[in-house]
């Protein structure tokens, strides 16, 4: 590696380990902790690459990056940060830095990545504006895990492309807000934003309805895997008819689409229209790391939002983390603002947590295990999960109730609609007294809908 580079961080130590490491690899090191005797080096031609850390006592070194363009067109930066947000990741790709790593850093990779700097040309890029930090607040992506930055990255490289982005993950992890991330931060801003649901593909006139209303910006089809085969076929032929100023395409999925094309439930032509970027969203379990982070978060908008304030103690903290959170960040966001209202104290509980925790579900849902598995075979692999997902902490009290409510709900609905919502016939069928039923289909919840069956 060869050529001489600019490092620009508040930390010593950092500036120590990034001078040591880029001078054994050969190349020349000017660092500094000012952004102002960075900007000098930058105006006096001095520097093949630059390395800049985002907060810095006498400014924000995104803001220097349309100033460094100005100054050096073509001259790379690498922006390193601890603000580990997907705005970060964007507003560096906005600004059009060569390359964004969150803090702590790899040192190999970061060393990859300054080589492969030295030796692009970097191409002079059109301006574009910048987005204000403010606007990072209501967007719920938050994490500095290593999958979600992989994420961020991810979609700060595609938002501006014209690729379809096929986004993938259980339910609620945020895939719908990946989508509006990457419509919200790409040129197509200004542009309308289109979200497609099943009910609007129903007819004939639907896709071209759809396109009428994005007028060039961005569709979201949304959970494509339950869409029937004539919304799918309705949507191939709505994606073969685009021309010039057609949208940006993207849908989302928490179904594994691979299996589906398999059971021949999803076309495989669509399913190759949408995959242009696969985006995978990771689940709240993927990210446990995330956790104190993101609870952080929804505590401190609910506080704005008028809430009074609370605070996460060791103990309760402890239990969140060890939770499988099977629904993810919404999961997790519900719950946070249960506890909100629910705690007695500024600081929350541990048995506080236990008592909003006991309520919720504590398996995931069912997937089928293979042909010929039997019923208890499958919810013993589901149980077992959901105590190793629990990192060798138990789970909250009242664990008995909870696995037998789960299982119950179906078994009755189920009997329920085979029985046209006849409470004597589905009594007898399940073995147990009417008034017992009629006691269960009230404490579950279930609604029973009568209608004549045919069987």
């Amino acid at each position: 590696m060869d050529g001489t580079i600019l490092v620009a961080d508040d930390d010593r130590t950092i500036r120590t380990v990034l001078t040591q490491a880029l001078t054994r690899a050969g190349c020349k090191v000017h660092a500094t902790s000012s952004l102002v005797t960075l900007m000098r080096w930058v105006e006096e031609g001095k520097g093949d690459l630059v390395i800049s850390d985002v907060v810095m006592p006498d400014g924000n070194g995104l803001e220097q990056l349309p100033k460094i363009a100005d100054a050096r067109p073509g001259l790379p930066v690498i922006v390193i940060s601890a603000q580990n947000t997907i705005m970060t990741a964007i507003q560096a790709a906005e600004a059009d830095a060569y390359d964004y790593l969150p803090k702590p850093f790899d040192l190999p990779d970061l060393m990859k990545r300054a080589g492969r700097a030295l030796e692009v040309k970097r191409r002079v890029a059109p301006k574009r504006e910048v987005v204000e930090e403010d606007d990072a607040g209501d967007l719920p992506l938050v994490g500095r895990t290593a999958a979600m930055q992989s994420l961020y990255r991810l979609v700060a490289r595609v938002m501006n492309t014209a690729l379809p982005v096929l986004i993938v993950g259980e339910s609620g992890t945020g895939k719908s807000l990946i989508g509006r991330a990457i419509h919200d931060f790409s040129d197509r801003r200004s542009l309308p934003f289109v979200t497609v649901t099943s009910a609007e593909l129903d007819s004939i006139e639907g896709p071209s309805t759809v396109l009428a209303r994005a007028k060039g910006g961005s569709i979201l089809f949304d959970e494509v895997g339950d869409l029937d085969d004539q919304a799918q076929a309705r949507i191939v032929r709505m994606l073969d008819s685009l021309g010039e100023n057609a949208p940006r395409i993207m849908a989302t999925s928490q179904a594994n689409l691979n299996g589906l094309m398999e059971q021949g439930a999803f076309r495989e032509d669509l399913f190759y229209r949408l995959g242009g970027v696969t985006v995978s969203v990771p689940s709240l379990r993927e990210r446990v790391d995330d956790i104190p982070l993101l609870a952080d978060h929804f505590l401190a908008r609910a506080e704005r939002d008028g809430a009074p304030l609370r605070r996460l103690g060791g103990a309760a903290l402890d239990l969140v983390r060890a939770y499988s959170w099977p629904g993810n960040v919404r999961q997790l966001e519900n719950a946070v603002r249960r506890l909100v209202f629910t705690a007695a104290e500024e600081d929350i509980s541990r048995s506080e947590v236990e008592m909003v925790l006991g309520n919720q579900p504590a398996m995931e849902t069912l997937r089928s295990g293979g042909e010929g598995e039997k019923l208890s075979a499958s919810v013993a692999k589901h149980l077992q999960r959901y105590f190793d997902l629990h990192g060798g902490v138990l789970p909250p009290p009242g664990l008995y109730n909870r696995i037998l409510k789960e299982v119950e709900a179906p078994l009755i609905e189920i009997a329920l609609d085979a029985t046209g919502g006849n409470q004597a016939k589905c009594a007898d069928l399940l073995g147990i007294n009417r008034n017992t039923l009629r006691k269960k289909i009230t404490d579950l919840d279930i609604r029973v809908t009568r209608r004549r069956k045919l069987m």
